[in-house]
């Protein structure tokens, strides 16, 4: 997976639009607009542990620094939280740093669906935020390893 696929990025995009309710220039510290890992964090070290979670947000950090360099500068903490974006506050345009963020999501999700099925992540991705629409989504474009139905 050298590049996010566009359907993690559909899939990114609607989670984050869902949780800032489309707002891009909401009224909070950029940090804050991570707050989509933030809420998935607990579900997915319930699912995998902390260290499980550090470990995939980890990858998936590397994998969109590919594409996002600005990234390389954020790193995981102990805590599974990210730090080191505070940096970009004033430092990168906005449109930037929300583009780092869709592929960081991105990635995240696209492991996830290699590593545990596009059932149990939607599933996951539902137990956190129940009201969004997901039925239309199609992973069967970007997923090499899966079955298509």
């Amino acid at each position: 997976m050298n590049r996010t696929t566009p359907q993690m990025r559909d899939f990114a995009e609607r989670l984050i639009a869902h949780e800032t309710n489309g707002n891009k220039s909401f009224d909070v510290k950029l940090p804050a607009a991570f707050l989509v890992f933030e809420k998935l964090r607990p579900q997915l070290a319930n699912l995998m542990g902390s260290t499980g979670f550090r470990a995939l947000l980890t990858r998936s950090l590397a994998l969109a620094s590919a594409e996002v360099p600005w990234l390389r500068a954020v790193h995981v903490k102990s805590d599974g939280t990210l730090e080191g974006l505070e940096k970009f506050e004033a430092q990168i345009d906005l449109d930037y740093f929300f583009e780092g963020r869709v592929v960081l999501l991105a990635a995240l999700l696209g492991l996830l669906v290699a590593f545990i099925g596009e059932k149990l992540t939607v599933q996951l991705v539902r137990g956190v935020w129940p009201k969004l629409y997901l039925n239309d989504l199609d992973f069967s474009k970007g997923a090499k390893n899966e079955k298509t139905k």
